[in-house]
């Protein structure tokens, strides 16, 4: 029995660090917004509501996350969890007010992200690291920073135009998109169902 709670014991704590170190969690991020220590160089996974959106890179070994309302919106009520794994983390927004939101999220600026949003107004910059993003609706602007950092480029939209200066390419209409190989270290794959895509340095 004794052997038996000891494999049991020695699984556990093997299987332990697949669980969050840290987590936080507020209700109403308008007034308690999130600052959790991230180290630089880690991947980090964004599912965020609509809202006007700026995500963007510090020299900070942390992520910060704040939330308001425009023109008199009631913001009180917009929820988030942060949970902080071994070298990723993961952050979910949701609730709110319909519109008049703008979500800031702060990350260290060498870091790999996936995001996913619904819809919104949404800017990426000062980030060195993949990227992979999906924005269901709206405009998508981001800071690519140098091209030849990039090993395989995938843009694309199902509705509307894409703007990409920094890779020569620039597209319009139904189902647009461009890819681009090259000699750097990261990859960048952005696509917006109904709106703009814009690349810019």
């Amino acid at each position: 029995m004794r052997v038996a709670i000891a494999i049991l014991s020695s699984v556990f704590l093997l299987q332990s660090p697949a669980f969050a170190q840290d987590r936080v969690d507020v209700d109403d991020l308008a007034h308690h917004p999130i600052k959790a220590d991230f180290a630089s160089g880690g991947q980090l996974e964004l599912h965020i509501r609509s809202a006007e959106i700026r995500i963007v890179g510090s020299d900070e070994d942390e992520v910060r996350v704040s939330a308001g309302g425009r023109r008199g919106s009631d913001s009180s009520d917009i929820r988030a969890r942060f949970e902080h794994f071994d070298r990723s983390g993961k952050l979910l927004v949701n609730g709110g007010p319909d519109g008049e939101v703008t979500i800031t999220v702060q990350v260290p600026k060498h870091s790999d992200l996936a995001i996913r949003i619904f819809a919104g107004d949404v800017e990426i910059r000062d980030i060195k690291g993949n990227k992979n993003v999906d924005l269901g609706a709206g405009n998508l602007t981001i800071g690519v920073g140098d091209a030849g950092d990039y090993f395989h480029v995938d843009a694309s939209v199902t509705t509307g135009n894409i703007e990409a200066a920094p890779f020569g390419e620039s597209h319009g209409g139904m189902f647009r998109s461009f890819e681009k190989s090259g000699n750097g270290r990261y990859k960048l794959v952005a696509h917006v169902g109904a709106g703009n895509l814009r690349l810019t340095n």
